[in-house]
């Protein structure tokens, strides 16, 4: 999955969650009073935060004013690929400057020194304190990945809206059509867990658009969506369940089928990650699936997939087997305490004590994996308590995928640590196989990560340094293989 592993002592901390790609809010102004001299401050401030393992990671604030003088505030993330996270207050008196982000549970507060170049002060976030300094710059730093595609496209491009009455949600999208004659197959691509934009950013990668690209410049049709409450989609992420996305992606395949240049005999869906997951669902419950493919989908209950990824990440960044294992169990405990407990103050009580008593019997080797203080104890605790997460974890994709006869390509990378391809393509296939599914193909791809970048180890840490987006290889498969589906 997209989201970091929960409750892990060893992941390395992603002060920005890529998960918060296209979190862009129009018009989030600052109550003026709170200003006292905002041409002091206006313009782009960019600084370095440094995290435990050496890492370091960019943030970068833009202060303007909108059309009337109104203070508008936004954060970047370059080394994420994350842009235009929403400040929803500023506050400049005496010097000292302050901006919240709570969309991230992020908060700076700096003071300007005497010249006006520098903002020396302290990020916060989810209990966690790192000293920052930024400092003025003229233009943002490119955000680009060698394979992010270059205009002029030799292919038209759409930005659409459509909605999904039943849930009461506006969805945004591009749609990229070859510039043949058509009426062209369409694919439909399913986002990973966490809320994404349409790119499916993640830690300066746009995974969606590098594929798009690929595809419609091969005849195919390409509808890709912000999830529903990021960027121009409305809508409450956070109380929502897979079950709620795939209505998100029936209602995609609805608009589909109403455009004219689309062949409505021949829409596909590609989920990745949690969208493998999405994508079963929907062509179970709709016969205008013609086909779809699943890159790193689960075959595995939430729980199962969650506690594999965790001892496999922790083996390949050379956390110690103990410290493993007692991850492992702590896990254990908190998911059984979700399964069993459905109120969410006694469940989260419980929750919380099991961490607390984690914390206090951590010697000091393991507590330079941990991510976890009691400060950001509640932030992780309602993270577990999201529906989004209680669904997830009980979820079983099995009898979902034995009712699918559409055609379907379920491909895994190699050293895929989130994901891991044995347990998951085999079950997946278990699965199809079962159901007397006649056209299916299961592939695992060499030396591919859960991206689908050419990794070393596989781990998430190795995403940010890799320059692959997608390798060629992941896609000439999958383009070859829907071709060889709605010729």
């Amino acid at each position: 999955m997209n989201h970091k592993t929960l409750v892990c002592f060893f992941l390395s901390i992603i002060i920005v969650s890529a998960a918060c790609s296209g979190c862009i809010s129009e018009g989030d102004n600052v109550p003026e009073e709170e200003i006292e001299n905002i041409e002091e401050i206006k313009g782009l401030w960019m600084g370095s935060l440094e995290l435990p393992g050496g890492q370091e990671m960019r943030i970068l604030f833009n202060i303007s004013t909108g059309p009337e003088g109104s203070p508008i505030a936004t954060m970047d993330s370059p080394d994420q690929g994350v842009s235009d996270i929403p400040v929803e207050k500023l506050t400049y008196k005496n010097g000292t400057l302050r901006l919240d982000m709570t969309v991230i549970k992020g908060v700076f507060e700096g003071v300007l020194k005497e010249d006006g170049t520098a903002l020396e002060g302290e990020w916060k976030q989810s209990g966690m304190v790192f000293p920052l300094v930024l400092t003025r710059i003229e233009e943002k730093p490119e955000m680009r990945r060698e394979q992010d595609p270059v205009k002029p496209y030799p292919y038209d491009e759409e930005e659409v809206v459509y909605e999904n009455k039943e849930a009461g949600v506006q969805l945004a999208g591009t749609l990229t059509t070859p510039g043949s004659e058509g009426p062209f197959p369409a694919v439909l691509l399913i986002t990973g867990s966490g809320p994404q934009n349409r790119n499916e950013e993640i830690l300066g990668h746009r995974p969606f658009l590098v594929l798009s690209d690929y595809l419609t410049r091969q005849g195919i049709a390409v509808l890709r969506v912000d999830d529903r409450g990021m960027g121009g989609s409305t809508g409450n992420f956070s109380q929502a369940t897979t079950e709620d996305f795939a209505g998100d992606v029936l209602a995609g395949v609805e608009y589909l089928k109403s455009r004219e240049e689309i062949d409505s005999t021949k829409i596909g869906l590609i989920g990745h990650s949690e969208g493998g997951l999405i994508a079963p669902i929907v062509a179970v419950q709709s016969p205008d699936v013609a086909f779809i493919v699943l890159m790193a989908g689960p075959g595995l209950t939430g729980e199962e997939i969650i506690r594999l990824q965790s001892r496999l990440i922790a083996e390949a960044e050379g956390i110690p087997s103990e410290t493993s294992a007692k991850n492992d169990a702590l896990l254990k405990d908190i998911f059984s305490v979700l399964k069993a407990e459905e109120n969410d103050t006694i469940a989260g009580e419980e929750i919380r004590g099991l961490i607390t008593d984690m914390l206090e019997n951590l010697s000091e080797e393991e507590k330079q994996y941990s991510s976890y203080t009691e400060a950001s104890l509640d932030a992780e605790v309602q993270a577990l308590l999201s529906p989004w997460m209680r669904f997830f974890l009980t979820y079983d994709p099995k009898p979902t995928l034995m009712q699918v006869k559409c055609p379907v390509l379920a491909i895994n990378g190699e050293k895929d640590l989130q994901v891991p391809p044995e347990e998951n393509l085999r079950a997946i296939e278990e699965a199809l196989k079962a159901g007397g599914n006649e056209d299916y193909t299961v592939k695992e791809l060499p030396g591919l990560n859960h991206l689908f970048q050419t990794a070393q180890t596989g781990s998430p840490s190795e995403y940010v340094t890799i320059e692959e987006t997608m390798s060629p290889a992941a896609m000439e498969l999958i383009g070859d293989w829907i071709l060889e589906h709605t010729r």
